[in-house]
């Protein structure tokens, strides 16, 4: 299959050279001249893994949407969820066919309130293309790169393209499951980046593993309240794109969101990170976005309400945590 991959970015670049090490033919889009002739001329992406890692001579990247999109089969979207819809509004004219569009971004159109999945179905008409995919779950592009195991689902509600490309990405090292609950696999790993800005909080306050685990369980009972309300499914909560993407970014070094949380715990403040961060930190959007519409609906979300304080209101991470263990007590 031919297959364009919009983004060159770390996760784009993790799976453009998993796409060529399962024999596919791909060609990669950016809107950065450098990125995009490091990657065509010299096989690296040096701007996000450095001088060590050597992409595949047959990988090609271009500056020139039309040129990506022709005849491709498949259209990975891997751009940050701010640059979505501006991304698929600029690619509609260059379609052939009716590809998949796989969709691996987490989070929310910021305007619109808008699932990712949503998003593209109403920039993109179904004549043009096959039912949406989210390729989604607990993987860091660091790890891909290397090639180190990693698990992820190929989410969307008609199984049959779920299946197309889960046999498309899965090899030795990269193992896809199927799941049709979009709604739940798509709220979930969108809020847990929130709850992953608690716990870099956490560790950046000094508190240890015990408080850890409370807040990822208890983040985890509020991905659960808000899915289910928008007829998620609960049981979705307990694998891959719930728990699994859950634990992983609430731990990991490689997580942005973790290590953002972690710089305004130390801080105790979020002034000074919010100021000078150059990096996409999906949460930061997420926290505003899950916060409005759990007002609207009046969704109790206490964790993601004390980001919210932190990253929008200015309140200090020592403050919010002592508020929230006054909360009355209740049955878990």
């Amino acid at each position: 299959m031919k297959i364009a991959i919009l983004g060159t970015g770390t996760w784009g670049t993790a799976l453009a050279q998993l796409l060529c090490d399962n024999s596919q033919e791909v060609i990669m889009y950016g809107i950065d001249k450098d990125e995009v002739n490091d990657i065509q001329l010299h096989h690296q992406n040096s701007k996000y893994f450095g001088l060590d890692i050597l992409l595949p001579a047959d990988l090609k990247a271009t500056l020139n949407i039309k040129e990506a999109l022709q005849g491709a089969e498949v259209i990975v979207l891997a751009v940050p969820t701010m640059a979505l819809r501006s991304l698929l509004q600029t690619m509609k004219p260059y379609i052939q066919g009716k590809p998949y569009l796989v969709s691996v971004a987490k989070g929310f159109d910021t305007q619109s309130h808008r699932r990712i999945s949503e998003v593209i179905r109403e920039e993109i008409p179904q004549e043009n293309r096959q039912e949406i995919v989210s390729l989604i779950g607990p993987g860091h592009a660091e790890e891909v790169i290397l090639r180190l195991l990693t698990c992820v689902t190929s989410t969307s509600v008609d199984l049959s393209a779920a299946q197309v490309i889960q046999k498309l990405f899965s090899n030795d090292y990269f193992r896809v499951y199927t799941q049709t609950d979009e709604i739940g696999a798509e709220y979930s790993v969108a809020i847990k980046n929130t709850i992953a800005i608690a716990s870099g909080m956490l560790s950046g306050i000094g508190l240890g593993d015990n408080a850890r685990a409370a807040l990822i369980t208890r983040g985890l009972a509020e991905m659960v309240r808000f899915g289910t309300y928008f007829g998620g499914e609960e049981r979705t909560y307990l694998g891959l794109t719930g728990l699994g993407d859950l634990i992983v970014t609430c731990n990991s070094r490689h997580s942005r969101n973790f290590i953002a949380g972690e710089e305004i715990g130390k801080a105790n403040s979020s002034m000074v990170f919010l100021q000078n961060n150059q990096k996409t930190v999906e949460g930061i959007r997420t926290s505003k976005v899950v916060h409005e519409i759990a007002q609207e609906y009046h969704i109790d979300m206490p964790i993601t309400e004390a980001v919210y304080q932190v990253l929008y209101e200015g309140k200090r991470p020592k403050d919010v945590l002592q508020e929230l263990l006054k909360r009355e007590l209740k049955r878990e």
